[in-house]
């Protein structure tokens, strides 16, 4: 009980105030930076050519397109469409939100653990100049809305734990977010058992004798165990559901009212089933060592030759591996829970890729593993900043934003110097 005691109770090592202005200021900036040139290229590109006909399928008549994947995600570029139009706005705009409202839950998520201002706003930046939230956050594809959903359900989570007098509302946001997020995308979906397997090894270690009734006790004073399987178990799959009532009424093939479960498994065949070699196909340890782009653009559009590259931030992907090994250590040695939500966080989320049944893997498999990669680094660099080393950190961020700035024209579809222009960032043979 002790043990679990201090990584509850103890008081934040920090004095800092909230951050969150200086959290809406950035997200701010970010999303005026994802902004520019959002509409190009204008015609669909990358995988926005599955989505985007699945879209207009499903406006047009209700038909039921690209079922190997959750609807939700598709449906939230429908309304994206509905409201502005069937064009590149319009596909992209919810996206581009989605991405805006993921960079400010991460930050917040990490405020609510950390309690450090530093280690905070050192995320924000990291994570927007870290490259993969920029760019999937300017392309109709399902990865943004299921890493915004789930940003904001590790949000709630973690102020549940800071603020356990606003628990019961944080774990109901947070279960819809988790249901929502996995509807988005099926990537999450060992994630999403993190938050509810958390609590419940938190409150069997607390020593309480009513187990499942109590409301003493770590990790959320107030929740009993049964309530918090309600919010984080029992809603999740619900909202997840009810995200699939259309599929009911498909007008080809409608999803029988027995078949939901069913569904899932003929899913899980046909992606199994994908062994087609992929030019840009790739695994996780080159995700991890950051050494396979994808180019989910690279040709004449738009009157310009124009490219949007995918990788991680060439800087912080690596010396993120160290700081990842130092959350481990010190989460260990010294109780930080926050240190040991990331180190667990990024190994189940890269650690699916490792065992799942699926043939044909790309690196932006590698987007939500990234996204808590760098909340270790942030990490890191606060312990640094505090050990006197303040320069040391502030260098870092720096040069985490120079290199981001340097790619800024092949993520952002700039217009480029002739065909061979892609020459000047592919530090890496692999990367063309």
């Amino acid at each position: 009980m002790g043990a679990v005691a201090d990584l509850r109770m103890r008081p934040s090592a920090h004095n800092d105030s909230d951050p969150v202005w200086w959290t809406a200021m950035l997200t701010a900036a970010f999303m005026a930076l994802a902004a520019i040139r959002l509409t190009v290229p204008s015609a669909p590109y990358f995988d926005e050519t599955h989505y985007v006909p699945a879209m207009r399928a499903w406006l047009d008549n209700g038909a039921w397109l690209n079922r190997e994947h959750p609807m939700l995600g598709k449906h939230l570029i429908a309304l994206g469409v509905t409201l502005f139009g069937d064009g590149p706005l319009g596909w992209r705009v919810l996206p581009w939100l989605a991405g805006g409202a993921g960079l400010f839950a991460f930050i917040r998520a990490l405020w609510f653990a950390s309690h450090s201002r530093f280690a905070t706003l050192a995320f924000g930046v990291l994570l927007a100049s870290g490259f993969a939230l920029f760019v999937h956050a300017r392309i109709a594809m399902l990865d943004i809305f299921m890493a915004a959903f789930f940003a904001i359900a590790l949000w709630h989570c973690a102020a549940a734990i800071r603020q356990p007098e606003t628990g019961r509302w944080r774990l109901a946001i947070a279960g819809i977010a988790i249901g929502l997020s996995m509807a988005s995308k099926w990537n999450v979906v060992f994630l999403a058992m993190l938050p509810g397997l958390a609590f419940l090894a938190a409150r069997l270690t607390a020593g309480r004798r009513r187990w499942f009734t109590s409301q003493r006790g770590v990790p959320v004073p107030g929740i009993s165990l049964l309530e918090a399987a309600l919010w984080l178990g029992v809603v999740p799959l619900f909202a997840y559901w009810l995200t699939y009532l259309p599929a009911y009424f498909a007008p080809e093939k409608p999803l029988a009212p027995d078949g939901f479960i069913a569904m899932h498994g003929l899913v899980m065949d046909t992606q199994a089933s994908i062994t087609q070699p992929h030019p840009y196909q790739s695994n996780w340890p080159d995700w991890v060592l950051n050494i396979r782009a994808i180019w989910y653009l690279y040709e004449p559009v738009d009157g310009a030759q124009r490219g949007v590259m995918l990788i991680g931030n060439p800087l912080t992907m690596l010396i993120g591996l160290p700081a990842l090994a130092w959350c481990a250590w010190t989460g260990v040695m010294r109780r930080r829970w926050d240190a040991l939500a990331v180190v667990m966080l990024y190994t189940v989320s890269l650690g699916m890729w490792v065992f799942i049944n699926k043939p044909i893997q790309f690196y932006y498999h590698y987007f939500l593993p990234s996204c808590f990669l760098l909340a270790a680094l942030a990490l890191a660099l606060d312990d640094i900043r505090q050990a006197g080393y303040r320069w040391i950190a502030l260098s870092i961020l720096a040069a985490s934003v120079a290199i981001f700035a340097w790619y800024y024209p092949i993520l952002s579809a700039a217009p480029l110097d002739g065909d061979q222009a892609f020459l000047t960032w592919t530090w890496l043979g692999s990367w063309r």
